[in-house]
């Protein structure tokens, strides 16, 4: 089945040559994407912006697509989720008279909107924050990590298309730790199932 992204312009694209694969952690690629450019950017919102403006300037990609795990109260476990809306959720200055998830004096919305989908995929919001969430009670985002701010917010300033896929492997909840650790292995696959069908 042939792959379908929203955006009718990156239809001709060779994700091969012309797009670069961004993993937080290497486990999440687990030998599925070696012939592709891609980089391992370490977990954290600072460590994740660094490494991917770095690899955005060495590589110049014309397509960027962050693949990585994630924990929801909201999806199941082994979805694969596609998010165009991402929240900066232990970004709190609302002492300070700003609204929840709005970074002080930035002029930025609290939601960065940016991403493209992909036909036949589930719509998520991704709730990023220095945090492994264990407790995910908010309604604001419907699936949680610890880069994809930082990966979308690259992307927009870079003005590079950006897909952002999230395999569910936890209820980011008390056993979110155990579950992690057993389902990761299974995003890459899922993920190289997704991007690179088989005819």
């Amino acid at each position: 089945m042939p792959l379908h992204f929203s955006d009718s312009s990156l239809h001709h694209l060779d994700l091969h040559r012309d797009a670069l694969f961004v993993f937080a952690l290497g486990i999440e690629a687990a030998g599925e994407f070696e012939d592709v450019n891609k980089v391992v950017t370490g977990s954290g919102k600072v460590a994740a912006a660094y490494e991917l403006t770095k690899a955005v300037q060495q590589h110049r990609p014309k397509l960027l697509i962050n693949l990585g795990s994630a924990g929801s109260n909201r999806f199941k476990r082994g979805e694969v989720v596609c998010c165009t809306q991402f929240i900066q959720r232990d970004m709190d200055a609302r002492g300070l008279g700003f609204q929840a998830y709005e970074t002080p004096f930035s002029g930025m919305e609290p939601v960065l909107e940016y991403g493209i989908t992909i036909e036949g995929l589930p719509p998520g919001i991704c709730g990023t924050g220095d945090n492994f969430e264990m407790n995910h009670l908010s309604t604001d985002y419907t699936v949680v990590d610890m880069e994809a701010y930082s990966f979308a917010y690259v992307a927009q300033k870079e003005q590079i298309p950006f897909l952002c896929l999230k395999y569910i492997s936890d209820g980011a909840d008390g056993a979110a730790a155990e579950d992690w650790l057993v389902q990761v292995h299974h995003a890459a696959v899922a993920f190289k199932n997704i991007l690179f069908p088989r005819p």
